[in-house]
């Protein structure tokens, strides 16, 4: 256990499980992001299915940042957070009627757009509310990012974006479309990226799909690179902050931009992930033929990822000094899959210990759920209590 990490006699006042943001942690990582992302043509748009905490949110608005959403919450949760609806871009392979003439009525800067039938739907939403939609096309790049399969969003087979073969035929319904304006080109290839070579790939097919369109003479005011970017899931004390100096300098290196032409991003995890922890309660240690079980409070309805993903956190008990033993931490969710970690080793653990479950700052609380009818958890920030 890292001393002085956490609060712990204040911990012991408060119902568990809860999250708990370090705000030294965002903030810094903010600052990182900002030191090399600082140049003028580069624009940082937070992924808000990362984490949608309000608090989150609000601090994310007042550095500048723009919002990336997939759903019409989602914009409406980043425009009460302060985010500028010119700030604002709406993707998702499945946006409902409602959602796209929300995002039109509040001028959003751009869809990014994946199917031949949603361009005709926007086209004929922006008519009807007598707007002209800014559109980016979602390009399938069939770049392989080498993670999980659930979160990979680039190849043939996904179900996102045009496939390659399937630009020309994107661009034809543009032209023949009075109420949309091509802006751009959007490309998200999956998440949870460490090797930045797969960025390379990913620059390599943009410059080449940037002249292929441009011999047709069409050319487009930005590029939108999605986000990707991975953090540390095995060291977040050693490595709280992701590589973005790496990540920001690939695209710098290989991507062609063309004159005036703006790059942007939209980084979640790589942010919000390392400043939040998932606190839980050992309800009881049990001991079983094979192995002994830390049964917490917590579960797959705070914390899905090691259910949904067999995603790796480490866990730490930050109530014990006592020697190092291995367990199985695993919660109270009537269901086999309802593991946070196999052969953990952990300080010596009792009931009553609290055991922090590190890097959930993503898609931890926000994915969280009432399956068994379980409250959601709660969550503190670090400047709070």
């Amino acid at each position: 256990m890292i001393k002085g990490l956490f609060p712990i006699d204040k911990f012991k006042r408060l119902r568990t499980p809860f999250y708990y943001y370090d705000c030294d942690v965002i903030r810094n990582t903010i600052q990182e992001i900002k030191h090399w992302s600082s140049f003028s043509n580069y624009h940082i748009h937070y992924a808000v299915k990362a984490n949608a905490n309000e608090r989150i949110l609000a601090c994310l608005a007042n550095y500048g940042f723009g919002a990336d959403c997939v759903s019409g919450g989602e914009i409406e949760a980043s425009i009460n957070a302060g985010f500028k609806s010119s700030e604002i871009v709406f993707a998702g392979v499945g946006k409902a009627d409602w959602e796209i003439e929300l995002a039109l009525k509040n001028d959003i800067s751009c869809f990014n757009v994946e199917s031949l039938p949603e361009l005709a739907v926007i086209n004929n939403l922006a008519c009807k509310h007598n707007k002209i939609a800014s559109i980016a096309l979602r390009i399938n790049p069939d770049v392989d990012a080498h993670t999980h399969s659930y979160i990979t969003t680039g190849l043939k087979e996904n179900k996102f974006g045009f496939n390659l073969s399937k630009i020309d035929e994107a661009v034809d319904l543009i032209k023949k479309s009075s109420n949309i304006k091509l802006i751009g080109l959007h490309f998200h290839i999956g998440s949870q990226i460490t090797d930045l070579t797969v960025f390379q790939h990913l620059c390599i097919r943009i410059n080449d799909i940037q002249d292929s369109l441009e011999k047709q003479g069409i050319g487009v005011e930005h590029i939108n690179v999605g986000g990707g970017l991975g953090i540390n899931y095995q060291h977040p004390n050693h490595i709280p902050i992701a590589d973005f100096e790496g990540y920001f300098k690939v695209f710098g290196s290989y991507l062609n931009l063309r004159p005036n032409q703006q790059l942007h991003f939209e980084l979640g995890r790589s942010i919000v992930a390392q400043c939040g922890s998932l606190i839980t309660k050992v309800l009881y240690v049990k001991q079983g033929e094979v192995k002994q079980f830390a049964i917490v409070d917590a579960g797959m309805t705070d914390l899905i990822r090691p259910a949904l993903y067999n995603a790796y956190h480490h866990i730490e008990n930050i109530s014990s000094d006592g020697s190092i033993e291995e367990y199985e931490v695993v919660g109270p969710i009537c269901e086999s899959s309802d593991v946070f970690g196999k052969s953990v080793a952990l300080n010596h653990t009792e009931r009553g210990d609290l055991l922090a479950i590190r890097s959930t700052g993503a898609y931890g609380e926000t994915m969280a759920s009432r399956y068994n009818l379980r409250q959601l958890p709660s969550s503190f920030f670090s400047d709070e209590i």
